[in-house]
Formats: structure tokens, sequence, C-alpha cells
């Protein structure tokens, strides 16, 4: 049996192209791909297949985009893969409800319009508060931590050890990456990103998304989804609804998510979704474990030929 720790990429991760090839290649996957088209009323795989970039990082793009994408590798995946066993799933940010939908939280159909609305919401909130995102490179979670009061930013992103995401208004980031040497990080660096994702500045996506996810229908989902919010498994609906809209504006805590699965014992991983972010991250929190990334069909076969 191939017990594995599935892991979905989140916002940012998305190129123009991608799912073209699943789609041309496999035939669940071009039916998952239109069924999406379906649900939501226009063409997202058009944008997908063929841009422009600027439409693909449109938040209510990129978030239906890599959610389809995640799991229509995972469908292909358990084709070429019958005795595929999933034990636990986590998601990077936006990922996390992903790895929700594969571990049936809620349905295909349900998943796909809760995130589409969900960056909508996001969206709308980066209008009406403009902001920004800056990676600080080096230094203790404390000093960085230290840095974002200063600053009066918001802390988003532990992604691994050495790279922590800040997130807040345009002058504050600036201030920030201008200060970071002066509170011992080796660097700042400001994301080319649409807006201030995961800090207060979200506040108005929150709690919209609030009343998204309490009208959709949840279920106990069938393995542990980590939430990286809590770093923890949340058990029941309420519990997993109130980590999904805490995390809008809360810091990702992904370190510490897989951390506590190497704890549990899990030691294969696989990444799903495009640019091998994740694997980029795990090389830094735990050499020890195995990730195997899969973003297209080239490295689909691949990862199918080394779980065989």
């Amino acid at each position: 049996m191939n017990k594995v720790v599935l892991l979905f990429s989140g916002q940012g991760a998305q190129k123009v192209g991608m799912g073209k090839d699943l789609v041309e290649a496999y035939p669940s996957a071009k039916a998952l791909f239109e069924k999406a088209d379906s649900v939501l009323g226009r063409s997202l795989t058009d944008v997908m297949f063929n841009g422009p970039a600027e439409d693909l990082t449109r938040t209510g793009n990129c978030q239906p985009a890599l959610f389809l994408h995640g799991l229509a590798l995972l469908e292909i995946l358990r084709e070429k893969i019958p005795s595929l066993e999933p034990v636990a799933a986590a998601g990077l940010s936006l990922g996390e409800m992903t790895a929700h939908c594969a571990a049936g939280t809620f349905t295909f159909e349900e998943g796909l319009n809760l995130v589409a609305r969900r960056g909508e919401l996001m969206d709308e909130a980066c209008e009406a508060n403009p902001g920004t995102m800056a990676a600080m490179i080096g230094g203790s979670d404390q000093d960085v931590a230290r840095l974002a009061s200063d600053c009066d930013i918001d802390v988003a992103n532990l992604n691994c050890p050495g790279q922590t995401v800040l997130s807040g208004k345009e002058e504050g980031i600036d201030t920030a990456v201008s200060k970071a040497k002066e509170y011992g990080l080796r660097m700042g660096k400001k994301l080319k990103v649409a807006g201030a994702y995961h800090s207060r500045l979200m506040a108005g996506a929150k709690e919209q998304l609030g009343d998204a996810l309490a009208s959709t229908k949840f279920v106990e989902p069938s393995i542990p989804v980590i939430s990286n919010f809590l770093a923890v498994s949340p058990e029941g609906p309420d519990a997993i609804r109130a980590s999904l809209k805490d995390q809008v504006t809360g810091s990702v805590r992904w370190i510490e998510s897989i951390r506590l699965l190497r704890e549990q014992g899990h030691d294969l991983f696989i990444e799903l979704g495009p640019g091998k972010v994740l694997a980029g991250f795990m090389a830094r929190i735990d050499k020890e474990a195995r990730i195997i990334s899969i973003e297209d069909a080239e490295s689909l076969e691949a990862a199918v030929a080394e779980l065989s």
C-alpha cells in the first residue's frame, strides 16, 4: 500500500498553461475541467490555458484554477495507482480548501463555488483596502514578529525556517523591507501580489466568507486535514468552518503543520500543483521527509513509475 500525505499548492503557484497537457492526455481530467466551466458558468479553463498572466493572477481566477488543477492531478493519480492510500492532507492557504475537497469534506461542485467566492471576496478586499506583502529572509521568528509589530503590519506566512512573509499597507511593508537588516534579518523582498493576504486588511472578506461557509454542506473528512491556521486537524464541520474563516486574516503556520505530520510518523508526501514550491519548503523544514512533486503529465507519469 502507498500511504501518502497529500499537499496542495497555494496562491502564487499558478502559471499560464497549467492543466492543458492533462486535458489533452487524460479523459478524466478533460471531464473535470469541463465540469468546472459548467459549474462556474464561464471558461476558467481558457484563462488557465491561455492567460494572460494578469488575468490568471487575479484572486478570483487563480484560486479556483489551483483548486481544479490539484484535484485533477489527484484523480488521475488515483486511476493510475488504485492502491494509493492518502492518510492525511494539508494545503498552503487556499490549498487547504483543495485538501478538504480531496478528503470529502464537501463535493467538488460545492468546493469550487466556495473557492470562487473566496477569490471574489479577496479581490474586493484588495480593492477596498490596498496593500502588499514581502518575504523576510533570515533571522528568527521573534525578530520578524518584532519588525512586523513596529511597522504595524501582520505576519502572513511562516513558510519554512528563514522565510517568513509579512502583509499589510504599502508604507508598512516598505518600512519593513528597508529596516530588515536592523532587525537581524538578511533581507526583505516585496512580492508581486494583488493585495495584503492573511492580514487585517482582509477582514471584510473573512466575514463574508463566513456566510458562504455556513451555507455550504460540510461532513467529517475521511482523513485528517491540517488547518494551517491552527496547525492541528480540527474536528467536526463547525470547527473546520471556523478555521477556514479565521485563516483569511490569520497566519499560515506551515512549518508547524508539516512538523506535526512528521511527528505523527508520516514520511511520504505528494505535492499536487505547479512549481514545486512546497517541496522547496520541505527541504528547509525536514530533509528526512520524502516528497514527490506532481505538476503536469510528465511529472505525474514519473511519480506513477516511482510509486508503482
